[in-house]
């Protein structure tokens, strides 16, 4: 059981946001050099919510902060009609070059920046037998630690969302950033954005069953989901341990599942369901209805087309991802603690455009990364969520059967510090 000493912990600490990475550092006056590779750059695409920020700041506490960095060059895979890469190099006198290397070395013969940006996400790329877009993240990593390689020094290099579509080309990356000895972080934006209620795992909890309902489809957000439920998982007493096994649902598999209404008869528990409904502030409603909870019926009728991850953690834990767009539009988190009466729940909190505060939140660990040439959290974490999107897009795609999963037998111990944003 967790003490109310313990619980009240979990709120006390903030994120380490912008000027005070540099300034804790002695980084203040110091600018550096920064590389941007990514898919596309157009409006609304993860270029524009990230490599931006280098380019024109964001909001802090009531200042308008801009980091230390200086967007010295880029590389842009995809330019299609609404492209803004050529407009924003025009603007704030970055040249786009084209290839990775050249951009690396900026024209030059030598690695030439501080730190590189990969975002590989958006574009038109072809699919996988499991529905994955095969963006080309392991190629531009492997692009850039080829230029390591060649050039004899390495940089502090951060990946936007999980590692690849492919688990041998995931291990491989954080493989090739031990080899090399730089910074790798990479992920999605969920655990760093603002919470509501402002809480986290309180630190060595003793944890049962975790879950996270979401909007969104597989590829793609069950990523940011499973990051919601990892970031939490991994405080948890003993660390984290590895999933031995995954089943995706989806379908009548899902309502059948929700109705045994337990993990030990095929489903989950149904109060931590509630619990993340009750977090939501997108909950569907019966025309005319405000804050009622909807019927079993209701939930069927607009969740057209339900998935659901269910797995196992080696030291015995159960965690249940549901993406159920219709029912609501956001990210709810709850789970059960041992001895604990009620279920920890929170709303993981994406605020809109244009402040778009959680790709600011997750761009400051980028700068981080890139200033104190240190990783805020661990790149297991990632490592850990890419292996299960795709694990549980191979259930789906081949029956809904459970499948084990040695491969994620990933162990580490996550840091303390609570690490999403609270200002």
């Amino acid at each position: 059981m967790f003490s109310r000493r313990a619980f009240l912990g979990t709120v006390g600490t903030g994120l380490i946001v912008g000027p005070h990475v540099a300034a804790a550092n002695g980084l203040a006056a110091q600018r550096k050099r920064l590389a941007v590779v990514t898919t596309e750059w157009r409006y609304h695409s993860h270029a524009w919510h990230m490599a931006e920020r280098f380019l024109v700041g964001y909001p802090v506490n009531g200042h308008w902060y801009r980091p230390p960095l200086d967007v010295v060059g880029a590389y842009v895979d995809q330019k299609p009609e609404n492209d803004l890469s050529r407009k924003r190099s025009e603007e704030f006198g970055f040249p786009i070059y084209p290839t990775i290397a050249e951009t690396l070395r900026c024209g030059g013969d030598k690695l030439a920046v501080d730190g590189v940006l990969i975002i590989g996400e958006h574009g038109t790329y072809p699919m996988s037998e499991y529905e994955q877009t095969k963006y080309p993240r392991y190629e531009f990593f492997k692009q850039v630690s080829d230029v390591f390689r060649q050039d004899g020094r390495a940089v502090p290099v951060f990946n936007d969302k999980h590692l690849s579509w492919k688990w041998e080309w995931a291990k491989e990356m954080v493989e090739i950033s031990r080899e090399l000895n730089f910074a790798f972080t990479a992920g999605s934006s969920l655990p760093v954005t603002w919470r509501m209620p402002a809480i986290d795992m309180p630190y060595d909890a003793e944890v049962e069953e975790l879950m996270c309902v979401s909007i969104g489809s597989i590829d793609s957000y069950d990523f940011h989901a499973l990051e919601v439920i990892q970031c939490m998982a991994e405080r948890r007493r003993g660390g984290e341990t590895g999933v031995v096994s995954m089943q995706a649902l989806r379908g009548d598999a899902v309502w059948k599942a929700m109705e045994a209404g337990s993990w030990a008869n095929g489903g989950w528990d149904s109060g931590l369901f509630e619990a993340c409904l009750s977090r939501s502030q997108t909950l569907a409603q019966p025309e005319t209805f405000s804050h009622r909870y909807p019927t079993p019926i209701q939930i069927r009728e607009w969740v057209k087309d339900p998935i659901v991850y269910r797995f196992e953690y080696a030291d015995g834990v159960k965690a249940t991802m549901l993406l159920m767009n219709g029912l609501v539009g956001d990210f709810t988190f709850a789970a059960r603690l041992k001895g604990a009466p009620e279920p920890l729940s929170t709303l993981f909190y994406l605020p809109p455009t244009p402040n778009v505060t959680y790709s600011a939140s997750l761009m400051s660990k980028a700068e981080e990364t890139f200033m104190t040439g240190k990783s805020p959290y661990p790149i297991e974490r990632t490592l850990l969520t890419t292996g299960l999107v795709e694990a549980g897009v191979r259930s789906l795609g081949t029956g809904q059967i459970k499948l084990e999963t040695p491969h994620l037998a990933i162990r580490y111990q996550a840091p303390r510090e609570s690490t999403f944003v609270r200002s």
